[in-house]
């Protein structure tokens, strides 16, 4: 296994030495690029000690160039990975500009691109690196989520480059022999939606998303192509999976429906059942408590399984506090799902059930029930993906 590391002009390049210890451990044979301003953070000499292999700094090297360098080291790496990748640089590879060695070999290489983002959190945030990361995607680009944490500015919030490991097991998954899912689309709904009451204040429930990202990682190493819509909650997108952000349940419907057509739908987060209209600006204390005027958020579940466009296999999910199963039985039938995976979220009084780290679940399918046996997330969502697989493949 080959990769082409493209390091980026930004104080997280250093960081690009423990990835390339990591990768050589694993057995990953790494050639380095570093760019103009990668070279005022780490040096090519750094770089070359630990890749053991030459590191390229410019278009201009006339040994390399009259053996067309560029085109060689596009195409003779199994991947491209772009770390860190600054916002510059993210621009300059979805605007297709090729003006040194690095963007020139980006837009050169036939090979699979995983660039993984360092900036500063308001260039992250920023409308322009928004858009930038959309297109990159849409063309293919594997592109990390950033950490969040302070920054070497003094500011704090996402950011930050994702952790060598972090990038290493995305790495990995791009090695990984293709799954049985490979070819099929799979869209997952996770976390809570949050319904405002007035600007500060809002209806949400405890979801915390853990299940519904372990199940779109899992699909994802399956070799599903998996849009994940999520709600507000604080998780990093798992790698190799596009991620779609919503609040409301409105916007979750819409994004469910603009992710179609799908060969698969596991809805996995848990909707707001109702929602306000809410005030436009914030309620005060005082007297009598205000009165919520409640209206129904639309079911995205019964509206998909009603679709034209309906996924081949559907299935939600039940939280359930009592009679699971046959709380869960009944849904699957009155929405109209394959399946239903039901829980018990109920607990001992003052547990935190919802937001854990396992799971005891049942499978409510046409076949009947099955009962799984306790277990965390990340197995559940594993055992769950195979199932999928089986009934897709």
């Amino acid at each position: 296994m080959k990769i082409l590391l493209i390091v980026g002009g930004g104080i997280a390049a250093y960081k690009a030495c423990e990835l390339i210890r990591l990768c050589r451990k694993t057995g990953i044979e790494v050639t380095c690029v570093v760019t103009e301003g990668g070279q005022q953070f780490v040096t090519p000499m750094t770089l070359a000690a630990l890749s053991e292999n030459q590191v390229y700094t410019t278009l201009w090297d006339l040994k390399d160039e009259a053996e067309m360098g560029h085109i060689q080291l596009s195409r003779n790496a199994d991947l491209v990975v772009v770390a860190p990748a600054t916002a510059n640089l993210l621009a300059r590879m979805a605007a297709g500009v090729a003006d040194d060695l690095a963007t020139t070999l980006l837009l050169a290489t036939d090979k699979p691109v995983l660039a993984a983002p360092a900036m500063n959190v308001r260039m992250w945030r920023h409308a322009a690196t928004g858009r930038n990361v959309a297109q990159l995607r849409a063309d293919g680009v594997t592109v990390l989520d950033p950490d969040d944490g302070a920054m070497a500015c003094g500011e704090y919030g996402p950011g930050r480059l994702p952790e060598p490991e972090t990038i290493l097991a995305a790495i990995l998954r791009q090695f990984a022999k293709p799954g049985p899912l490979v070819g099929k689309h799979v869209v997952v709904t996770a976390g809570p939606t949050q319904e405002p009451i007035d600007p500060v204040r809002y209806i949400a429930n405890r979801s915390s998303g853990k299940q519904g990202f372990a199940i779109a990682a899992a699909l994802a190493d399956q070799g599903a192509r998996v849009t994940l819509i999520a709600g507000p909650v604080a998780l990093a997108t798992p790698a190799g999976v596009a991620r779609i952000d919503v609040e409301t349940a409105a916007e979750m419907a819409a994004a469910v429906d603009a992710a179609l057509p799908a060969d698969a739908a596991v809805m996995v987060a848990a909707v707001a059942d109702w929602r306000v209209a809410p005030a436009a600006q914030k309620l005060k204390k005082g007297g009598s408590p205000p009165a919520l005027s409640l209206s129904p958020n639309p079911d995205i579940l019964a509206t998909l399984a009603a679709s034209p466009r309906r996924p081949k296999l559907l299935i939600g999910f039940a939280a359930e506090t009592e009679r699971v199963v046959e709380h869960a039985t009944a849904k699957r039938t009155r929405k109209g799902a394959d399946w239903i995976v039901a829980n018990d979220v109920s607990g001992p009084p003052g547990a935190s059930v919802m937001g854990g780290d396992a799971n005891t679940i049942h499978l409510v399918s046409e076949n009947g029930v099955e009962d799984w046996e306790p277990l965390p997330k990340d197995a559940v969502a594993r055992r769950l993906a195979e199932r999928i697989a089986a009934a897709l493949t």
